[in-house]
């Protein structure tokens, strides 16, 4: 049975960790959640607000509660000359103090492989970073007015659509300067964060660790140059090095990825015929093991599979395809074509 003081502990990080999803009824989830009273948990949400941690906004009856910000930052620079490593020790750095060690060593992997990535790649002039860190978690924003990220992947390596850079980004292995990037800043830092996502043109693009959900979005609105957004919970458990693990081979080389099979498609089409597939396939013979996400996919063709699970797959024998997430009619032609004579 923990004590008053232990207790107390419980009931505070519980409140800072709920309060972004239950603003206006927090003192009644916690009353239920710890069995107090009404009053007891008002007065623990009070002390936080006292704290500096909680703010509140509007009247008793429509009171609502938010994480009060630790931290927030924001400064635009000049990209000529810039080096990412003295951003982060300058402006980020500080801004971290008592981060756990795994959290932040997340934070200056991804701040500074994407940092780099708008110096080497964006081909702007200006950068912006944005920083807000609460109790909950902390986002890292880093924004460049260049060319835009998926305009450069589509016109560097002749993709008919922008989309389609999309589909190569979350492969890994892509840059469009091999002499001088490995092409996997972009697929690790993905992987790190609770949150990834990436704005740029009339495209959005997320990907949630903990969901494993991607998320692509065409708005109507033009967006100049490349968004950056990481974010990740404060409480999150996750290393850099657990996620090299899982995609490093016993050489220590990056030889797995995880392909969301989706992406092989634009819009509502069907996924059937062999263009589609040998679009998903590219690049595939760089990897020895592939995780195939059938996630959201309904069906798809016999020559689409065909594609994949036989003829690419007798190509490459080295080459291990594992579909996941597949429904029934996926798993029933994949085991079709796989058996055919």
């Amino acid at each position: 049975m923990p004590n008053r003081q232990e207790k107390n502990k419980q009931i505070h990080q519980f409140i800072l960790e709920n309060v972004e999803d239950h603003p206006s009824d927090i003192t009644a989830i916690v009353s239920s959640r710890f069995g107090i009273s009404r009053q007891a948990s008002h007065r623990h949400v009070q002390k936080l607000i006292g704290d500096g941690l909680l703010s509140a906004k509007g009247t008793t009856r429509n009171r609502r509660y938010e994480v009060k910000p630790l931290a927030t930052f924001s400064t635009q620079l000049s990209l000529k000359g810039l080096e990412e490593d003295k951003v982060w020790r300058q402006h980020i750095l500080p801004l971290m103090e008592n981060a756990a060690p795994n959290i932040l060593q997340i934070c200056h992997h991804g701040f500074t492989e994407m940092v780099n990535n708008a110096i080497d790649h964006s081909e702007g002039v200006n950068l912006k970073i944005r920083v807000n860190r609460t109790y909950r978690s902390i986002d890292l924003q880093i924004i460049d007015d260049g060319v835009g990220i998926f305009n450069k992947i589509q016109n560097g390596l002749g993709l008919d659509d922008p989309l389609h850079a999309i589909l190569e980004l979350s492969k890994g292995k892509l840059t469009t300067d091999p002499a001088h990037h490995s092409g996997e800043g972009i697929f690790f830092t993905s992987r790190m964060f609770d949150t990834f996502s990436i704005f740029s043109g009339k495209l959005f693009y997320s990907y949630s660790e903990r969901s494993g959900d991607w998320l692509i979005e065409d708005d109507e609105k033009l967006i100049s140059g490349t968004r950056v957004v990481l974010s990740i919970n404060t409480n999150a458990k996750t290393t850099t090095q657990q996620v090299f693990d899982k995609f490093t081979g016993d050489d220590f080389g990056f030889t797995k990825t995880h392909v969301p099979v989706f992406l092989a498609r634009y819009g509502d089409e069907n996924l059937v015929s062999r263009s589609q597939a040998k679009r998903l396939l590219t690049r595939f013979e760089r990897f020895r093991e592939i995780i195939l996400d059938f996630d959201t996919v309904d069906s798809i063709g016999q020559a689409f599979a065909d594609e994949i699970f036989r003829v690419f797959a007798s190509q490459n024998p080295n080459v291990h395809l594992i579909p996941v997430n597949a429904n029934e009619q996926v798993q029933k032609m994949i085991a079709h074509v796989k058996n055919a004579t």
